[in-house]
Protein backbone atom coordinates (compact mmCIF):
# COMPACT_ATOMS: atom_id res chain seq x y z
CA UNK A 1 0.00 0.00 0.00
CA UNK A 2 1.29 3.19 -1.32
CA UNK A 3 0.97 6.27 1.52
CA UNK A 4 1.11 9.52 1.41
CA UNK A 5 1.27 10.26 5.16
CA UNK A 6 3.11 7.52 7.90
CA UNK A 7 -0.25 7.33 9.35
CA UNK A 8 -1.47 3.46 10.49
CA UNK A 9 -4.91 2.43 9.38
CA UNK A 10 -7.56 1.14 11.64
CA UNK A 11 -7.23 -2.33 10.58
CA UNK A 12 -3.38 -1.72 11.11
CA UNK A 13 -3.57 -1.03 14.25
CA UNK A 14 -6.13 -3.87 15.08
CA UNK A 15 -3.61 -6.06 13.52
CA UNK A 16 -1.25 -5.70 15.60
CA UNK A 17 0.95 -3.53 13.19
CA UNK A 18 1.77 -0.65 15.51
CA UNK A 19 2.94 -3.08 18.66
CA UNK A 20 6.20 -3.25 19.61
CA UNK A 21 8.31 -6.15 18.07
CA UNK A 22 9.11 -7.80 20.99
CA UNK A 23 5.28 -8.85 21.47
CA UNK A 24 5.35 -10.46 17.62
CA UNK A 25 7.54 -12.50 19.03
CA UNK A 26 6.82 -13.41 22.15
CA UNK A 27 3.76 -14.33 20.62
CA UNK A 28 5.35 -16.89 18.11
CA UNK A 29 7.60 -18.21 20.70
CA UNK A 30 4.33 -18.75 22.49
CA UNK A 31 2.30 -20.88 19.64
CA UNK A 32 5.38 -22.72 19.01
CA UNK A 33 5.89 -23.96 21.95
CA UNK A 34 2.17 -24.35 22.75
CA UNK A 35 2.33 -22.19 25.31
CA UNK A 36 -0.81 -19.80 26.10
CA UNK A 37 -1.51 -19.27 29.79
CA UNK A 38 -4.79 -17.49 30.68
CA UNK A 39 -3.70 -14.52 32.61
CA UNK A 40 -4.76 -11.76 34.99
CA UNK A 41 -2.94 -8.72 33.53
CA UNK A 42 -3.68 -5.34 35.20
CA UNK A 43 -2.40 -1.67 33.91
CA UNK A 44 -1.43 0.54 36.78
CA UNK A 45 0.70 3.82 37.11
CA UNK A 46 4.42 3.43 36.50
CA UNK A 47 4.75 7.05 37.03
CA UNK A 48 2.79 10.63 36.76
CA UNK A 49 3.12 13.89 35.54
CA UNK A 50 4.63 15.82 38.50
CA UNK A 51 1.48 18.68 37.77
CA UNK A 52 -0.15 15.73 38.62
CA UNK A 53 -1.52 14.57 41.59
CA UNK A 54 -4.90 13.16 40.60
CA UNK A 55 -6.39 11.80 37.24
CA UNK A 56 -8.88 10.82 34.88
CA UNK A 57 -8.76 7.65 33.22
CA UNK A 58 -9.60 8.31 29.06
CA UNK A 59 -9.14 6.11 26.01
CA UNK A 60 -10.91 2.95 27.69
CA UNK A 61 -13.41 3.18 24.90
CA UNK A 62 -11.00 3.23 22.26
CA UNK A 63 -8.89 0.89 23.88
CA UNK A 64 -11.95 -1.85 24.24
CA UNK A 65 -12.70 -2.01 20.67
CA UNK A 66 -9.26 -3.68 20.16
CA UNK A 67 -10.46 -6.44 21.72
CA UNK A 68 -14.26 -7.34 20.19
CA UNK A 69 -14.86 -10.39 19.20
CA UNK A 70 -11.82 -11.94 21.09
CA UNK A 71 -12.07 -14.35 23.76
CA UNK A 72 -11.04 -11.40 25.82
CA UNK A 73 -12.80 -10.14 29.36
CA UNK A 74 -12.01 -6.77 30.85
CA UNK A 75 -12.65 -5.25 34.27
CA UNK A 76 -11.53 -1.69 35.22
CA UNK A 77 -12.82 2.17 35.67
CA UNK A 78 -15.44 3.54 33.51
CA UNK A 79 -14.10 6.44 31.20
CA UNK A 80 -13.73 9.50 32.42
CA UNK A 81 -13.59 7.91 36.26
CA UNK A 82 -11.07 10.32 38.63
CA UNK A 83 -8.00 7.78 39.54
CA UNK A 84 -5.27 8.20 42.35
CA UNK A 85 -2.35 6.18 41.16
CA UNK A 86 -1.80 4.68 44.43
CA UNK A 87 -3.84 3.87 47.97
CA UNK A 88 -2.49 4.53 51.25
CA UNK A 89 -1.54 0.87 51.51
CA UNK A 90 1.02 1.91 48.60
CA UNK A 91 -0.62 -0.82 46.18
CA UNK A 92 -1.36 0.65 42.95
CA UNK A 93 -4.67 1.21 41.18
CA UNK A 94 -5.44 -1.52 38.11
CA UNK A 95 -7.29 0.92 36.09
CA UNK A 96 -7.85 -1.68 33.72
CA UNK A 97 -7.52 -5.61 33.60
CA UNK A 98 -7.01 -7.81 31.05
CA UNK A 99 -8.12 -11.44 31.47
CA UNK A 100 -7.42 -13.71 28.59
CA UNK A 101 -5.04 -16.23 27.37
CA UNK A 102 -1.69 -14.48 26.58
CA UNK A 103 -1.27 -14.91 23.18
CA UNK A 104 -4.60 -14.05 21.91
CA UNK A 105 -3.81 -10.26 23.32
CA UNK A 106 0.19 -9.85 23.68
CA UNK A 107 0.20 -7.85 20.32
CA UNK A 108 -2.92 -5.60 21.39
CA UNK A 109 -0.76 -3.84 24.39
CA UNK A 110 1.06 -1.19 22.54
CA UNK A 111 -2.17 0.15 21.10
CA UNK A 112 -4.11 -0.59 24.20
CA UNK A 113 -1.74 1.54 26.30
CA UNK A 114 -0.88 4.29 23.30
CA UNK A 115 -4.82 5.29 23.69
CA UNK A 116 -5.08 5.63 27.35
CA UNK A 117 -1.52 7.00 28.47
CA UNK A 118 -1.85 9.88 25.77
CA UNK A 119 -5.68 10.41 26.35
CA UNK A 120 -5.69 10.26 29.91
CA UNK A 121 -2.51 12.61 30.07
CA UNK A 122 -4.23 15.34 28.10
CA UNK A 123 -8.00 15.07 30.28
CA UNK A 124 -6.33 15.16 33.19
CA UNK A 125 -4.60 18.18 32.53
CA UNK A 126 -7.92 19.93 30.63
CA UNK A 127 -9.70 19.09 34.15
CA UNK A 128 -6.77 20.73 35.80
CA UNK A 129 -7.65 23.67 33.80
CA UNK A 130 -10.94 24.35 34.15
CA UNK A 131 -10.83 23.68 37.58
CA UNK A 132 -8.20 26.83 37.62
CA UNK A 133 -10.76 28.01 34.90
CA UNK A 134 -13.76 27.97 37.32
CA UNK A 135 -16.85 29.42 35.68
CA UNK A 136 -15.23 31.06 32.92
CA UNK A 137 -15.34 30.19 28.88
CA UNK A 138 -12.45 27.63 28.18
CA UNK A 139 -11.48 26.53 24.39
CA UNK A 140 -9.38 24.42 23.18
CA UNK A 141 -6.99 26.08 20.26
CA UNK A 142 -4.52 23.28 20.58
CA UNK A 143 -5.25 21.87 16.79
CA UNK A 144 -1.75 23.12 15.57
CA UNK A 145 0.42 21.62 18.01
CA UNK A 146 -0.35 18.38 17.14
CA UNK A 147 0.02 15.84 14.61
CA UNK A 148 -3.31 16.41 12.26
CA UNK A 149 -4.09 12.56 12.62
CA UNK A 150 -5.16 12.83 15.74
CA UNK A 151 -6.33 16.35 16.10
CA UNK A 152 -10.06 14.85 16.70
CA UNK A 153 -8.57 12.53 19.48
CA UNK A 154 -7.17 15.78 21.21
CA UNK A 155 -10.30 17.83 20.54
CA UNK A 156 -12.70 14.47 22.60
CA UNK A 157 -9.74 14.78 25.26
CA UNK A 158 -10.52 18.86 25.82
CA UNK A 159 -13.28 18.64 25.61
CA UNK A 160 -14.83 15.59 28.00
CA UNK A 161 -11.83 17.14 30.64
CA UNK A 162 -13.74 20.52 30.70
CA UNK A 163 -13.37 22.89 27.98
CA UNK A 164 -16.31 24.23 25.97
CA UNK A 165 -15.64 24.51 22.53
CA UNK A 166 -12.90 23.08 20.43
CA UNK A 167 -11.51 24.91 17.27
CA UNK A 168 -10.78 22.07 14.73
CA UNK A 169 -13.61 21.30 12.45
CA UNK A 170 -13.30 18.25 12.49
CA UNK A 171 -12.83 17.07 15.89
CA UNK A 172 -15.84 19.79 16.65
CA UNK A 173 -17.96 17.40 14.01
CA UNK A 174 -17.28 14.21 16.15
CA UNK A 175 -18.42 15.25 19.08
CA UNK A 176 -21.29 17.01 17.64
CA UNK A 177 -20.97 20.38 18.38
CA UNK A 178 -20.16 23.83 16.79
CA UNK A 179 -16.22 24.78 16.40
CA UNK A 180 -15.42 27.86 18.20
CA UNK A 181 -13.00 30.64 17.39
CA UNK A 182 -12.25 33.78 16.99
CA UNK A 183 -9.92 35.60 14.19
CA UNK A 184 -6.64 34.98 13.74
CA UNK A 185 -3.59 38.02 12.79
CA UNK A 186 -3.38 37.02 9.70
CA UNK A 187 -6.83 38.40 8.69
CA UNK A 188 -6.15 41.75 9.78
CA UNK A 189 -2.60 41.40 8.17
CA UNK A 190 -4.40 40.24 4.74
CA UNK A 191 -6.39 43.62 4.93
CA UNK A 192 -3.16 45.86 6.71
CA UNK A 193 -6.20 47.46 8.36
CA UNK A 194 -7.60 46.50 11.48
CA UNK A 195 -11.25 47.95 11.00
CA UNK A 196 -11.23 47.02 7.90
CA UNK A 197 -10.83 43.05 8.19
CA UNK A 198 -12.71 43.04 11.39
CA UNK A 199 -15.89 44.76 9.41
CA UNK A 200 -15.36 42.34 6.56
CA UNK A 201 -15.72 39.30 9.38
CA UNK A 202 -18.44 41.09 10.69
CA UNK A 203 -20.27 41.49 7.48
CA UNK A 204 -19.68 37.80 5.99
CA UNK A 205 -19.96 35.78 8.42
CA UNK A 206 -23.32 34.42 10.20
CA UNK A 207 -24.89 36.12 13.30
CA UNK A 208 -24.81 32.74 15.47
CA UNK A 209 -21.07 33.02 15.51
CA UNK A 210 -19.75 35.75 18.22
CA UNK A 211 -18.05 38.71 17.14
CA UNK A 212 -15.21 39.03 19.16
CA UNK A 213 -11.79 40.82 17.40
CA UNK A 214 -8.44 40.27 18.12
CA UNK A 215 -6.89 43.57 19.28
CA UNK A 216 -3.49 43.01 19.26
CA UNK A 217 -1.78 42.80 15.77
CA UNK A 218 -0.72 46.32 15.14
CA UNK A 219 -1.33 48.99 18.52
CA UNK A 220 -1.59 48.95 21.91
CA UNK A 221 -4.18 46.57 22.88
CA UNK A 222 -6.38 49.22 24.80
CA UNK A 223 -5.90 51.80 21.62
CA UNK A 224 -7.37 48.47 19.03
CA UNK A 225 -9.65 46.98 22.11
CA UNK A 226 -11.87 50.50 22.12
CA UNK A 227 -11.00 51.13 18.19
CA UNK A 228 -13.16 47.79 17.69
CA UNK A 229 -15.83 48.41 19.76
CA UNK A 230 -16.65 51.91 18.44
CA UNK A 231 -16.77 50.15 14.94
CA UNK A 232 -18.43 46.70 15.25
CA UNK A 233 -21.84 47.75 16.77
CA UNK A 234 -22.70 44.20 17.63
CA UNK A 235 -18.92 43.39 19.24
CA UNK A 236 -19.28 40.59 21.56
CA UNK A 237 -15.50 40.85 22.71
CA UNK A 238 -12.04 41.59 22.34
CA UNK A 239 -9.16 38.92 22.52
CA UNK A 240 -5.87 39.65 23.36
CA UNK A 241 -3.27 37.20 22.53
CA UNK A 242 -0.22 39.65 22.69
CA UNK A 243 3.43 37.84 21.82
CA UNK A 244 5.31 36.85 25.15
CA UNK A 245 8.24 39.71 23.77
CA UNK A 246 5.74 42.58 24.23
CA UNK A 247 3.36 41.58 26.96
CA UNK A 248 5.17 42.79 29.69
CA UNK A 249 2.77 42.66 32.90
CA UNK A 250 -0.34 41.00 30.85
CA UNK A 251 -2.89 41.05 34.16
CA UNK A 252 -2.12 44.88 34.21
CA UNK A 253 -2.66 45.24 30.67
CA UNK A 254 -6.72 43.48 30.51
CA UNK A 255 -7.19 46.12 33.56
CA UNK A 256 -6.05 48.76 31.54
CA UNK A 257 -8.46 47.30 28.39
CA UNK A 258 -11.29 46.53 30.68
CA UNK A 259 -11.12 50.19 32.19
CA UNK A 260 -11.51 51.71 29.01
CA UNK A 261 -13.81 50.57 27.60
CA UNK A 262 -15.97 50.68 30.30
CA UNK A 263 -15.32 54.36 30.86
CA UNK A 264 -16.47 54.43 26.64
CA UNK A 265 -19.35 52.44 28.25
CA UNK A 266 -18.79 49.67 26.42
CA UNK A 267 -19.28 47.33 29.63
CA UNK A 268 -20.92 44.64 27.51
CA UNK A 269 -17.77 43.74 25.60
CA UNK A 270 -16.18 40.95 27.23
CA UNK A 271 -12.06 39.86 27.39
CA UNK A 272 -10.97 37.05 26.26
CA UNK A 273 -7.02 36.07 26.05
CA UNK A 274 -4.66 33.21 24.83
CA UNK A 275 -1.23 32.56 24.23
CA UNK A 276 1.22 30.27 26.35
CA UNK A 277 -1.64 29.90 28.85
CA UNK A 278 -1.94 26.70 31.94
CA UNK A 279 -3.15 26.48 34.68
CA UNK A 280 -0.31 28.19 36.70
CA UNK A 281 -1.19 31.53 34.43
CA UNK A 282 -4.66 31.15 34.33
CA UNK A 283 -4.97 30.93 38.37
CA UNK A 284 -2.81 34.24 38.12
CA UNK A 285 -5.69 35.81 35.95
CA UNK A 286 -8.54 34.80 38.19
CA UNK A 287 -8.93 38.15 39.95
CA UNK A 288 -8.78 39.90 36.65
CA UNK A 289 -11.57 41.10 34.57
CA UNK A 290 -11.14 38.01 31.71
CA UNK A 291 -14.51 36.01 30.45
CA UNK A 292 -12.39 33.29 29.17
CA UNK A 293 -8.95 31.75 27.93
CA UNK A 294 -7.95 29.62 24.96
CA UNK A 295 -5.78 26.72 26.03
CA UNK A 296 -3.49 25.36 23.17
CA UNK A 297 -0.25 23.20 23.77
CA UNK A 298 -0.99 23.22 27.18
CA UNK A 299 -3.39 20.57 26.54
CA UNK A 300 -2.33 18.85 22.87
CA UNK A 301 1.22 18.86 24.05
CA UNK A 302 0.16 17.58 28.02
CA UNK A 303 2.67 14.64 29.27
CA UNK A 304 1.20 11.36 28.98
CA UNK A 305 0.15 9.28 31.83
CA UNK A 306 2.74 6.63 32.48
CA UNK A 307 0.57 3.34 32.51
CA UNK A 308 2.03 0.08 32.24
CA UNK A 309 0.80 -3.50 31.77
CA UNK A 310 1.96 -6.01 33.50
CA UNK A 311 1.01 -10.12 34.44
CA UNK A 312 0.16 -10.30 38.06
CA UNK A 313 -1.55 -13.50 37.81
CA UNK A 314 -2.31 -16.58 35.96
CA UNK A 315 -4.85 -19.73 35.84
CA UNK A 316 -3.22 -23.15 36.91
CA UNK A 317 -5.78 -25.63 37.41
CA UNK A 318 -8.58 -24.76 38.84
CA UNK A 319 -7.14 -21.45 40.63
CA UNK A 320 -5.57 -17.98 40.32
CA UNK A 321 -1.55 -18.07 41.57
CA UNK A 322 -0.13 -14.76 41.92
CA UNK A 323 2.58 -14.34 39.31
CA UNK A 324 4.13 -10.58 39.14
CA UNK A 325 7.71 -9.43 38.82
CA UNK A 326 9.17 -7.35 41.09
CA UNK A 327 7.91 -4.18 41.73
CA UNK A 328 4.56 -4.85 41.04
CA UNK A 329 1.63 -6.37 43.37
CA UNK A 330 -0.01 -10.07 42.30
CA UNK A 331 -3.13 -10.83 42.22
CA UNK A 332 -6.57 -10.37 41.18
CA UNK A 333 -7.96 -6.96 42.75
CA UNK A 334 -10.73 -4.54 42.92
CA UNK A 335 -11.41 -0.82 43.21
CA UNK A 336 -13.11 0.64 45.92
CA UNK A 337 -13.87 4.04 45.67
CA UNK A 338 -15.50 7.20 48.46
CA UNK A 339 -18.69 8.80 46.80
CA UNK A 340 -17.30 12.10 49.24
CA UNK A 341 -13.68 12.57 48.60
CA UNK A 342 -13.04 10.15 45.85
CA UNK A 343 -10.02 8.26 47.43
CA UNK A 344 -9.25 4.61 46.86
CA UNK A 345 -8.80 1.41 48.24
CA UNK A 346 -7.66 -2.07 45.84
CA UNK A 347 -8.45 -5.19 47.98
CA UNK A 348 -8.12 -8.76 46.58
CA UNK A 349 -11.58 -10.01 47.95
CA UNK A 350 -13.94 -8.09 50.02
CA UNK A 351 -16.85 -9.46 51.57
CA UNK A 352 -17.89 -6.18 52.45
CA UNK A 353 -17.32 -2.45 51.24
CA UNK A 354 -14.07 -1.20 53.16
CA UNK A 355 -14.87 2.63 54.69
CA UNK A 356 -12.90 5.45 53.97
CA UNK A 357 -10.82 7.53 56.03
CA UNK A 358 -13.75 10.09 56.06
CA UNK A 359 -16.00 7.77 57.43
CA UNK A 360 -18.00 7.36 54.15
CA UNK A 361 -18.73 3.91 52.80
CA UNK A 362 -17.02 3.03 49.76
CA UNK A 363 -18.22 1.38 46.47
CA UNK A 364 -17.01 -1.02 44.29
CA UNK A 365 -15.35 0.83 41.36
CA UNK A 366 -14.30 -1.82 39.16
CA UNK A 367 -17.02 -2.73 36.27
CA UNK A 368 -16.97 -5.67 34.16
CA UNK A 369 -16.26 -3.77 30.73
CA UNK A 370 -16.25 -6.87 27.94
CA UNK A 371 -17.11 -10.50 28.78
CA UNK A 372 -15.57 -12.47 25.96
CA UNK A 373 -15.25 -9.92 23.43
CA UNK A 374 -18.66 -8.31 23.75
CA UNK A 375 -19.40 -4.97 25.47
CA UNK A 376 -20.95 -5.45 29.26
CA UNK A 377 -21.76 -1.51 29.53
CA UNK A 378 -23.00 0.68 26.85
CA UNK A 379 -20.77 3.93 25.66
CA UNK A 380 -21.99 6.92 27.07
CA UNK A 381 -21.84 9.93 24.64
CA UNK A 382 -18.64 13.06 25.14
CA UNK A 383 -21.42 15.01 27.09
CA UNK A 384 -22.38 12.56 29.27
CA UNK A 385 -18.80 11.91 29.96
CA UNK A 386 -18.27 15.70 29.96
CA UNK A 387 -20.58 15.95 33.02
CA UNK A 388 -19.66 12.66 34.74
CA UNK A 389 -15.51 14.20 35.06
CA UNK A 390 -17.28 17.51 36.22
CA UNK A 391 -19.35 16.18 38.94
CA UNK A 392 -16.30 14.34 40.16
CA UNK A 393 -13.94 17.18 40.14
CA UNK A 394 -15.90 19.30 41.82
CA UNK A 395 -15.06 17.30 44.95
CA UNK A 396 -11.34 17.58 44.48
CA UNK A 397 -8.81 20.58 44.99
CA UNK A 398 -6.15 21.70 42.67
CA UNK A 399 -2.79 20.02 43.90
Amino acid sequence: MKRRWRIATEQEILDGKTTDVYFKRTEEVLRTDNQNPLVYAEITVSGMPEELDWGVIAGIDDALKLFEGKNISIYGLAEGSVFWPRVSSGVKVPVLSVVGHYADFAVLETPLLGFICHTSGMVSKTAYLRKASGDRTLLSFGARRTHPAITPQVEYAAYIGGCDGVSCILGAELLDIDASGTMPHALIIAFQDQVKAWNAFDKVLPEKIPRIALTDTYLDEVVESVMAAENIPNLAGVRLDTTGSRRGDFKRIIQEVRWELDVRGFKNVEIFVSGGLNSEKILQLQDAPVAGYGVGGAISNSSAIDFAMDIVAIHVGDEWLPAAKRGKFSGRKKIFRCPDCLQMDVLMKADAAPTCSCGSNMNLATLKLMDQGTRSIPSRTPDEIRESISEQTSLLELP
